[in-house]
């Protein structure tokens, strides 16, 4: 098997649920991420789209097991990791966080940022050669080496997330889930963050799960993109086929309100307005969670659940009315 071809991470019929309180007496499970099953194969970028309240966050951090799955596997590298000690995996797998600004303290230089990681896996001999190591990470990400003793506050957003893609890569990892790195930062810098996670990526042979909310961000990194639905993955295909032959009917509405710089394909497009708002996941909608807001649902999209389906190679989606679309 080729190393293109090689599975790094699967995770199958994965839930996070929440038990919260209804009233005085009554709880009720939030299904934030409800059934997911996916896999990336290593050294690709598999993105990860959907409207705010989705789930896509508690995934990707359910991935990691900064939160604790309620079922489901986790497998990395060909072994399940539900139950196994996350300290060796923290190398092996990292995150970027959204927010630059509330995922770096504030009381730490930037080379105490940077190391660490360093200093807890023991990645190092002596002082000199921690300082090597940091001084590398942040030439990698583009920082210059005078901002070693500086803080936080000091940097722009677009230095600040270099910071935390530098303590990401610290410790060499093999996997990194990137949740809406760019999100937070002015779309100028936007397009510098993406070019370099992109370069590194060769570079340092990464696999990505790179979540977003904006799908021309998305198109721009990604190998294959899934879109999440209410905690459900409700489409999964290569880039390129997603956006030319959207499936499920909140794909082409979230396809609807990406900007087209072409005035003639933009003319040719077919709008689809995305109407109201993601059904709250405390109380969702029965059989297909998207039917409140599609225009095609039917009796039978209130009755059942669609499973997901692979309609066209390597193209799945869960929608009864797919084929028709």
């Amino acid at each position: 098997m080729s190393m293109e071809k090689e599975i790094l991470l699967e995770v199958r019929h994965l839930k996070k649920y929440y038990e919260i309180k209804q009233g005085l007496f009554q709880k009720v499970n939030v299904k934030a991420v409800d059934d997911v099953s996916f896999s990336i194969r290593r050294g690709e970028t598999l993105g990860l789209v959907g409207e705010s309240g989705c789930g896509k966050t508690t995934l990707g951090r359910t991935i990691l097991r900064l939160l604790e799955p309620t079922g489901g596997e986790i497998i990395f590298d060909g072994k399940v990791i539900n139950q196994a000690d996350m300290r060796e995996y923290r190398k092996k797998m990292q995150i970027v966080f959204q927010d630059p600004y509330a995922s770096l303290d504030p009381r730490k230089t930037v080379s105490d940022i940077i190391g660490e990681a360093l200093d807890i896996h023991h990645l190092y001999q002596d002082k000199a050669e921690r300082r090597d190591r940091i001084l590398g990470l942040m030439d990698l990400v583009g920082l210059s080496s005078k901002f070693y003793n500086r803080y936080p506050h000091e940097f722009s957003g677009g230095q600040r997330q270099r910071i935390g893609i530098a303590r990401a890569l610290a410790v060499s990892p093999e996997f990194i889930v990137c949740d809406e790195p760019v999100s937070a930062l002015d779309v100028s810098i936007q397009a510098q963050v993406i070019n370099m996670l992109e370069k590194l990526q060769h570079e340092q042979g990464l696999t990505y799960l790179f979540i977003a909310h904006d799908l021309a961000v998305v198109k721009h990194i990604s190998d294959r993109i899934g879109v999440l639905y209410l905690g459900h993955l409700v489409e999964l295909a290569d880039s390129e086929e997603l956006y030319r032959n959207p499936l499920h009917p909140y794909t082409q509405m979230l396809l609807s309100a990406v900007p087209i710089a072409d005035p003639d394909e933009s003319e040719k497009r077919k709008r689809v307005k995305l109407e109201g708002e993601v059904p709250s996941p405390v109380n969702p909608p029965s059989g297909c969670p998207f039917r409140t807001r599609c225009a095609l649902a039917d009796d039978a999209c209130s009755r059942e659940f669609p499973q997901l389906q692979e309609l066209d190679t390597g193209h799945w989606t869960s929608c009864f009315h797919a084929a028709s679309n």
